[in-house]
């Protein structure tokens, strides 16, 4: 069975436009996961992951104008608010990235032993770590605000380690 295009639409107009996609099949997902599995230690270094965030936060600016241009041509939200949208999405990635630094997201606890109380407390140690590879499924109304470059996926690069 062949792939099936996907194809932008201007919303505008009604017209199609250009195809920016391909249905993948459920081979091709399943090699991408795989994929994405065995190199999911490359981010495992926070400072690693701090500054890719930082740096597809400055990829994000760089490309303002093509990007924004791109996304209006898609959805008709304006200029205006698709800049905004950019900039907000910018902040965020170097917001995560801060977290990263700081490293709270691993919830550290540590419980000291005390022999003398009743019962007797052992040394406790507790910290979050990540489950495995995520996908995330974005809204494409919103191109910045709530889609790849936002909301889940800086998050989930955040929280790697």
């Amino acid at each position: 069975m062949a792939a099936a295009p996907v194809w932008s639409v201007d919303p505008r107009t009604g017209k199609q436009r250009e195809q920016v996609a391909v249905e993948a099949t459920a081979e091709e997902v399943d090699a991408v996961v795989t994929a994405a599995h065995a190199v999911r230690g490359s981010l495992a270094d926070r400072t690693v992951r701090a500054a890719f965030l930082r740096s597809a936060a400055a990829g994000l600016e760089a490309a303002k104008d093509r990007l924004v241009e791109a996304a209006d041509a898609e959805t008709a939200l304006g200029p205006v608010r698709l800049t905004g949208e950019l900039a907000r999405t910018a902040y965020q990635l170097r917001a995560f990235a801060d977290i990263v630094d700081e490293g709270a997201f691993l919830d550290v606890v540590i419980n000291h032993p005390d022999a003398t109380a009743t019962p007797p407390i052992p040394d406790l140690r507790r910290y979050k770590v990540p489950l495995g590879v995520v996908a995330v499924y974005s809204a494409s109304n919103f191109p910045f605000a709530f889609s790849v470059a936002r909301g889940v996926t800086p998050s989930a690069l955040a929280a790697r380690h």
